[in-house]
């Protein structure tokens, strides 16, 4: 069987690599995309609303990613299923990209500066995402 693996097992380079995925860079998506770091690409696409990637995700044995991206987005059954695998870091990664002033003090106590950055990051996609979903009728 093969084991996930954690985000907290990637090296720091890739996790910073990661991040700026995150804020959009596509230099660095392509980086991880083909030196075998396909999940992370997938997995920042996916946490930017990329509908195929969390399917990717889910369907390529990276299936806590997939899992994690919904519940950062708040979906309770992802949410439930992250609290039921009693993994700390999960949980509070999750609840702190959601807001969580508890979950982002785990991270500051643990001194793991990196994914700070990196939930940084996501609550500002979360916040542009509430607000093209506010505004819906924009769209036409």
């Amino acid at each position: 069987m093969n084991k996930e693996k954690s985000l907290l097992e990637y090296d720091v380079k890739i996790l910073l690599a990661l991040a700026k995925t995150l804020q959009g860079d596509k230099i660095f998506f392509k980086f991880l995309a083909e030196n075998g770091y396909k999940e992370l690409a997938a997995w920042s696409n996916a946490i930017r609303g990329d509908v195929e990637a969390l399917k990717w995700l889910l369907t390529s044995g990276h299936t806590t990613l997939g899992v994690l991206s919904n519940a950062i987005d708040g979906e309770k059954k992802a949410v439930q299923w992250i609290e039921n695998s009693k993994d700390e870091f999960l949980i509070n990664f999750a609840a702190a990209c959601r807001g969580s002033k508890e979950g982002y003090m785990w991270f500051k106590k643990n001194n793991l500066q990196i994914f700070i950055y990196m939930i940084t990051e996501i609550k500002e996609i979360l916040k542009v995402q509430m607000k093209e979903n506010l505004f819906w009728y924009k769209w036409r």
